[in-house]
């Protein structure tokens, strides 16, 4: 599971790359790829790793708008660049990627807040991707 758990790191640096740059995620994954193949010191991106960004592009906005709903006092603009990150993959994976289990992902992305974000931010991710996991079958009949 240490390959998942980095392809969830790198995704995760992806989906942060393209926040603060302004640049969609799938240019920064290509761009990734494309240094991954030309710089041997560079690791290769991974299967899953592509599969978790392009993943979450596709549904990007879905992803974005349950988060401002569900993110109470919180709007996108006024979370941490990290904690926002976070959530956006977590989401993706917690309600779209089935062969994932619900605890994997919430115990990833709080082990990833604890590593890059606040110390207020771990309680904050579990809690808003806890919350997802308990509406996920509603969240996913509603984007039918």
């Amino acid at each position: 599971m240490a390959a998942r758990n980095t392809a969830r790191k790198r995704a995760f640096q992806i989906l942060f790359e393209g926040d603060q740059r302004g640049t969609d995620v799938i240019t920064v994954l290509a761009d990734w790829v494309r240094l991954s193949r030309s710089d041997t010191r560079q690791p290769p991106v991974s299967e899953y790793t592509m599969q978790l960004v392009e993943g979450y592009a596709e549904r990007a906005r879905r992803i974005d708008d349950l988060i401002a709903q569900y993110a109470v006092g919180w709007t996108l603009d006024r979370m941490p660049v990290v904690d926002r990150n976070l959530l956006r993959l977590g989401a993706y994976e917690l309600i779209w990627e089935d062969e994932t289990p619900d605890a994997v992902v919430l115990d990833e992305m709080v082990q990833l807040a604890k590593e890059f974000s606040t110390d207020e931010s771990p309680a904050f991710v579990n809690g808003l991707l806890g919350r997802f996991k308990e509406l996920k079958p509603g969240l996913r009949r509603d984007e039918a």
